[in-house]
């Protein structure tokens, strides 16, 4: 059996799949056989906008790591067009369940920067509503939130909201993880799931090829997205530095979700410019030369040369685009020097809907100590 969008069925590939691509490095135009599709000049100057402010975003929050105001920052630097591709592509009724370092899927899907600062600033634990912006809170742990959206998908199917041909009810769900996580268990068992109940989820690896220190190739003997072929489900290699063919793959991927086809596994080939992490050192275990090619492939410069290259933009454009920049910087520095302290109290409203009675004890156990400070200091 032949999927007409991802190709033969798992049992009947036998070569990789070519790294999808629509625009290259250059700035340069090319087409697909499966995946080419046009774009209006509204729609690229969109992603360039996003992908500019997104940047801008991790580099605030990066400096105000360095400067003692949060405790950690994983950085997204050079991942913004896997991002905003992905991000964009979903469907309001989508829901999206992410890891720690999806800066821009959060920009896509309305959380406010502020509100991912509070959660590396240690006052709240993203407390977001994920109902209102459908995408979940942020997993730390590695790889176990795909479980999660394999669950909710199955949930979703049960409920009716797969294959209805109703744009506005039919849903995908969305994993995003790194490659790091595809060495997780708890990966592999989603794989399992959602293979086994053909549920409508789309699982989204951004390959930056390096799981903090362990270099992608450690970690597979093939390219990740064949690992779908054993599971039973397509996987297709996209260009993660082109924000217009991650788009047009997840696109297709959702689709195919909401129209009952069951899972996809995407693998958005790209490079992590930055560190792991704020308390990471990356030049301890990788080559500058590498990253200063991946330079050249920045998914940012590539969107602007064409922007140029075609008059679909001109200076004032991305002066205006620079200055939103500038002022998201700014709010985003005076609004986490505000951001308020939590009362240590209020730990106990972020366990349960419903206060257990052991919760209960102790809290109560916690006020009597708290009360017998105050009587010393009386």
């Amino acid at each position: 059996m032949t999927d007409p969008v991802f190709g033969p069925a798992p049992q009947q590939a036998t070569d990789d799949l070519e790294l999808v691509q629509l625009l290259t490095p250059e700035g340069e135009r090319v087409d697909h056989p499966v995946f080419g599709r046009e774009f209006s000049a509204d729609q690229v100057r969109g992603f360039y906008r996003d992908m500019t402010l997104v940047r801008r975003l991790d580099i605030e929050a990066t400096a105000l790591q360095r400067h003692g105001e949060l405790g950690l920052w994983p950085q997204s630097l050079g991942q913004e067009g896997a991002q905003i591709g992905a991000g964009r592509a979903l469907s309001p009724q989508d829901f999206g369940f992410p890891t720690y370092r999806e800066h821009g899927i959060a920009w896509c899907r309305g959380v406010d920067p502020v509100r991912l600062l509070a959660l590396f600033r240690g006052v709240d634990q993203g407390g977001w509503d994920p109902f209102e912006h459908n995408f979940g809170i942020y997993s730390i742990v590695i790889g176990s939130h795909t479980l999660h959206a394999t669950g909710y998908a199955m949930g979703v199917q049960r409920d009716g909201a797969v294959g209805t041909g109703d744009a506005t009810r039919d849903t995908a769900v969305v994993a995003f993880f790194g490659d790091g996580a595809t060495s997780q268990g708890d990966v592999n068992e989603a794989f399992v799931f959602a293979a086994s109940y053909n549920a409508p989820v789309v699982f989204f690896c951004q390959n930056n090829q390096w799981a903090i220190s362990e270099p992608s190739e450690r970690q597979s003997r093939i390219p990740l997205y064949r690992r779908a072929q054993g599971f039973g489900f397509p996987g297709v290699r996209v260009d993660g530095n082109d924000v217009l063919a991650t788009y047009a793959v997840m696109q297709a991927a959702l689709q195919r979700a909401r129209d009952g086809q069951g899972p996809t596994l995407i693998e958005a080939y790209t490079y992590r410019m930055g560190a792991h992490t704020t308390t990471d050192d990356p030049t301890r275990y990788r080559l500058s030369d590498d990253v200063e090619q991946w330079k050249l492939k920045d998914p940012i410069s590539r969107v602007e040369a064409h922007l140029r290259s075609n008059g679909f933009a001109d200076d004032d454009f991305f002066g205006e685009v620079a200055a939103e920049a500038d002022a998201l910087g700014e709010r985003m520095r005076r609004e986490c020097h505000a951001l308020p302290d939590p009362a240590p109290r209020d730990i106990f409203a972020m366990v349960h809907a419903e206060q257990t009675a052991e919760l209960a004890a102790q809290q109560a156990v916690f006020d009597a100590h708290v009360a017998s400070f105050e009587e010393v200091a009386r």
